[in-house]
């Protein structure tokens, strides 16, 4: 079990500039019949950045060192919980899928419907953005919230200044799968203890509709392709569940797109590149 749990909580960066930390209180709203909780760091009337995390995740594994520095360079940080994670509502009440058998059914290419979908979670983003009376932001995704960020920049161009997608993909299905050790690491899911988990800020009861999601949108290259938003791709080297080529053929389908490798970095934020990607990003947002 602790195996496992660590595969999960090394996204964590934990050093702070400012005054934001990760149990800062949220606020809940309702996002067309989901209660969906967000908070804001930094000043009212500057530009906004909207981050979106991954699969399973709260907003508190962006962690603070990340959110401060933003803050500190001047940006309003806005952080929600994705449907079904952390202080957000919890939709057992949708069911639990097979998540084999939709694995099957997306292999072989035939359709399926699913609980929620990427889309419904990129509207609860925009819905955030509503409900703080703001036009628009940068928008940043890491992994699964790396395909919700390039949803709304494909969807809602008009409310993306700019789409930051961190160790992300473009899910088309020529690109390497996941190693063996993730593989299994996502199958002893269901053996975590929740309490334990919950208190890193991943909600493992959320996955198989979370990844059913993710399946049924298949490959979202089409739509990728529609990106006209300016746009930086961060990528680790060592990204074993998302390998690099995911990174590098996102970037490829958003003309003009800007893609950055890191070394020492694979499906994770850690402590001694977190600084890099947070300059990049700010040198991004500058231009």
């Amino acid at each position: 079990m602790k195996k496992i749990i660590l595969f999960f909580i090394i996204l964590l960066p934990l050093s702070a500039y400012s005054d934001y930390t990760v149990d800062q209180e949220t606020i809940n709203f309702d996002s067309n019949g989901v209660s969906i909780a967000y908070t804001v760091a930094g000043e009212e009337n500057v530009t906004p950045v909207l981050m979106v995390m991954g699969l399973m995740a709260s907003h508190r594994l962006w962690g603070e060192y990340l959110v401060n520095g933003l803050v500190d360079a001047g940006y309003k940080v806005i952080l929600f919980d994705n449907r079904d994670t952390g202080d957000s509502e919890n939709l057992d009440r949708l069911g639990k899928p097979n998540i084999y058998w939709k694995f099957a059914l997306s292999y072989m290419g035939i359709g399926f419907s699913a609980p929620y979908t990427l889309d419904d979670m990129a509207a609860d983003g925009i819905r955030v953005l509503d409900e703080l009376n703001i036009d628009n932001a940068h928008i940043v995704g890491a992994s699964m919230g790396g395909m919700i960020a390039q949803t709304i920049a494909s969807s809602y161009p008009e409310r993306t200044k700019s789409l930051v997608s961190i160790m992300s993909t473009s899910g088309a299905r020529h690109l390497p799968e996941m190693s063996q050790q993730n593989q299994d690491n996502f199958s002893g899911v269901g053996d975590l203890d929740l309490d334990q988990v919950h208190a890193y800020g991943f909600y493992p009861e959320a996955m198989g509709r979370q990844m059913t999601a993710i399946l049924q949108a298949g490959d979202r290259s089409d739509q990728i392709k529609t990106i006209s938003v300016p746009t930086l791709i961060q990528h680790g080297v060592n990204d074993t569940l998302l390998p690099v080529e995911h990174g590098k053929h996102t970037a490829e389908l958003i003309q003009g797109s800007e893609i950055i490798i890191y070394d020492g970095m694979g499906h994770n934020l850690p402590d001694e590149v977190v600084p890099t990607v947070l300059s990049d990003m700010l040198s991004f947002f500058d231009r």
